[in-house]
C-alpha cells in the first residue's frame, strides 16, 4: 500500500513518523513550500519536510496543488492521509486514490471543523476534545468518520500542550485506521450537525469577563498568537494564567496584588486570574515572579481595554 502523507506543522510530524516506523511505503510527503520566517526573513522549511528529509523521503511541495497535479499523479499512490496540510483538496486530487483520503482532524467531529480547533476549545472552556480520522470529501471536515479518541483538557493545558497530547493521540489512531483500511475492516459513520471554527488571532484580554472565560482565552492563544492587555504603558503578551477566588470589591481589570511572593492577581468579572507567565512585547518569555521584581507594575494599577 503505497501512501502520500500531506502535512505542514509541527503537529503532523509525529504521525508522519508513525507511519513510517510502521512499515507502510510512504512513497511522497506533500506539504507547503518553504516560508520566509523571522525578522531576517530566513526561507525555512516546514516541520514535516524537516521529517521528510531526516527519513529521506520523497518531498512535493507545490505552491498550488490544484494547479501543479501532475508530481502528485506520477506516483501512483493507493491513499492519501492528510493533517493539517493547510490547501484544500480538489475533487481531481481525491480521485488520484483508490483507496481514499483520510485526514486527521484534531476535533471530535462534528465540533470545531475548519481552523484552530484545538485553540477554540481550550477557548470556550471545553472539558474534553480530541481526534477523527475522517474520509474527506469535498465538504470542509464533513466527511464520513472512520475512528475518534477522546482526551480531557485539563486547566494546566495551554494551545502548545494540549496540541502536543492531540499529535501523540494522532499517530496511535493514523496507524490504528491503515491497518483496518489495509484489512477492508471500515465501518464509517456519517457526521450529524456540527459547526465551524475560524482561525485565532491575537486578542486582547477584557477582564470584565469572568476568570474562567480569561483563563481560557489566554491558555487557547499561547504560545502563539497571544492574548494580551495593556498597562502603564507596557504591552504584556500573557503565556498562562489560572483562576482564583477574589473577593475584593475593586473594578475588573484592577492589579489586586503584585508582589513576586504572590503573583500578578488581576481582578475579572467574576473572581480573578493569577498570570504566572509572560511577555512585554519586545521582551522575553519570564515568569510573573521575574517580571515584578522591576516594579513597573504594582497593586492598584489597572489594564486598559481599548479595543
Amino acid at each position: 500500500m503505497k501512501i502520500v502523507f500531506a502535512g505542514t506543522p509541527l503537529f503532523a510530524t509525529l504521525p508522519l513518523a508513525a507511519i513510517a516506523d510502521a512499515g507502510y511505503e510512504v512513497a511522497a510527503v506533500l506539504t507547503q513550500p518553504d516560508r520566509p520566517q523571522g525578522r531576517k526573513g530566513i526561507l525555512t522549511p516546514s516541520p514535516v519536510k524537516e521529517e521528510a528529509l531526516s527519513r529521506g523521503l520523497p518531498i512535493l511541495q507545490p505552491e498550488r496543488l490544484k494547479s501543479d497535479m501532475g508530481a502528485l499523479e506520477e506516483v501512483g499512490a493507493d491513499l492519501m492521509v492528510t493533517c493539517a496540510y493547510g490547501q484544500i483538496l480538489t475533487q481531481e486530487v481525491l480521485d488520484l486514490f483508490p483507496m481514499g483520503v483520510w485526514n486527521l482532524h484534531a476535533s471530535l467531529l462534528p465540533a470545531y471543523r475548519g481552523a484552530a480547533p484545538i485553540a477554540r476549545a481550550l477557548i470556550d472552556g471545553c472539558r474534553e476534545t480530541g481526534v477523527t480520522v475522517m474520509k474527506t470529501e469535498r465538504g470542509l471536515d464533513t466527511g464520513d468518520m472512520l475512528l475518534r479518541a477522546k482526551t480531557p483538557i485539563y486547566d494546566s493545558d495551554t494551545c502548545g500542550t494540549l496540541g502536543e497530547r492531540l499529535s501523540r493521540i494522532s499517530a496511535e489512531l493514523i496507524v490504528e485506521a491503515l491497518g483496518m483500511i489495509e484489512r477492508g475492516n471500515i465501518s464509517l459513520e456519517r457526521q450529524g450537525e456540527g459547526f465551524t471554527c475560524k482561525k485565532v488571532s491575537r486578542t486582547e484580554v477584557d477582564f470584565t469577563r469572568t476568570a474562567r472565560e480569561v483563563s481560557c482565552l489566554i491558555r487557547g492563544l499561547s504560545p502563539a498568537p497571544f492574548a494580551y492587555a495593556r498597562i502603564g504603558g507596557l504591552v504584556l503578551n500573557f503565556w498562562f494564567a489560572e483562576e482564583v477566588p477574589c473577593e475584593e470589591e475593586v473594578p475588573a481589570g484592577t492589579v489586586v496584588s503584585a508582589s513576586p511572593r504572590e503573583g500578578l492577581l488581576v481582578k475579572c468579572g467574576e473572581g480573578a486570574v493569577r498570570i504566572t507567565e509572560l511577555q512585554p512585547a519586545g521582551g522575553r518569555r519570564m515568569s510573573a515572579r521575574d517580571f515584578l521584581n522591576g516594579k513597573k507594575v504594582q497593586k492598584g494599577m489597572h489594564f486598559e481595554y481599548l479595543s
